[in-house]
């Protein structure tokens, strides 16, 4: 009897061992990430596996517009955000003292200048309709890709990602500059020849099947300020969790994948 019962312990004890063994394997950390659907939210997919094998799991929240992920992660929604350019981010920063803190540069998202009317640089027409953004931060950007064309000329001592259309000086061409528009509806603005010219972001190109580098007129160049990174509060930018999902998004294999899949027209970095 004494030596079933003794049987008994050890059995008890062996469970008790396995079920404490499995629950520390499967123990994960959940981490919801806000992400525009394309191409943060397909970056982030793709690095989903490796992530479950060091204990994250991952939950990504789509997000169409610029203004939701900021104030989701201010209200802890989510856990951080990967949409936003370094300006823009800045800019919501000081617009709605949010306490946040960039945690790492991503990719670039190159701004392509589009037309369905004009085949080539030198045929823009005299007085040509230029399409932006109604969004501020990303009007320095516009400016430079007509710098870097030789079609209009802004002050010397303007920062590029500070520019607007008050510092244009020399304008030979005459463009009309027209920025009013949402940036979710440029692609309806490009489709419907309202302009001469529409300036689209690649993420926004890329949902209505256009590739930057292949239907763009003009496109930003490599060395713009205007990153994609991972942004989340302030307390929180030396989590663990957010420092491994960063370290993974840096990866030379995740890097080398976003390269081929977007045909170069997305840009990783590394900072």
């Amino acid at each position: 009897m004494k030596k079933f019962g003794f049987v008994l312990l050890i059995l008890s004890c062996m469970t008790l061992l396995a079920a404490c063994g499995s629950g520390s394997a499967e123990k994960t950390n959940k981490i919801k990430i806000g992400a525009s659907p394309t191409p943060h939210a397909e970056i982030l997919e793709h690095i989903k596996p490796e992530l479950k094998e060091k204990g994250i799991d991952l939950e990504i929240v789509k997000f169409d517009d610029y203004v939701l992920p900021n104030k989701a992660l201010e209200n802890g929604d989510i856990d951080a955000n990967y949409f936003s350019t370094v300006p823009y981010f800045n800019l919501q920063k000081k617009e709605n003292g949010y306490k946040f803190s960039n945690v790492g540069a991503i990719h670039l998202e190159p701004m392509g200048i589009y037309s369905g009317k004009i085949k080539k640089v030198n045929e823009i027409p005299n007085g040509a309709k230029v399409i932006v953004s109604n969004v501020p931060s990303e009007w320095g950007r516009v400016l430079n890709v007509f710098v870097k064309n030789n079609l209009i000329k802004i002050k010397a001592d303007i920062a590029i990602d500070k520019a607007t259309f008050d510092d244009i000086t020399e304008n030979p061409k005459n463009l009309v500059f027209e920025h009013s528009v949402d940036p979710t509806l440029l692609t309806s603005a490009y489709e419907n020849n309202e302009g001469d010219l529409v300036a689209i972001n690649s993420n926004f190109a890329y949902e209505k099947g256009l590739n930057p580098v292949k239907d763009s007129l003009m496109i930003e160049q490599n060395d713009s300020p205007y990153v994609n990174i991972v942004a989340t509060r302030t307390e929180d930018k030396s989590s663990k969790e957010i420092k491994t999902i960063v370290e993974a998004l840096h990866e030379l294999k995740i890097q080398k994948w976003i390269e081929k899949k977007w045909g170069g027209s997305i840009v990783p970095v590394n900072n």
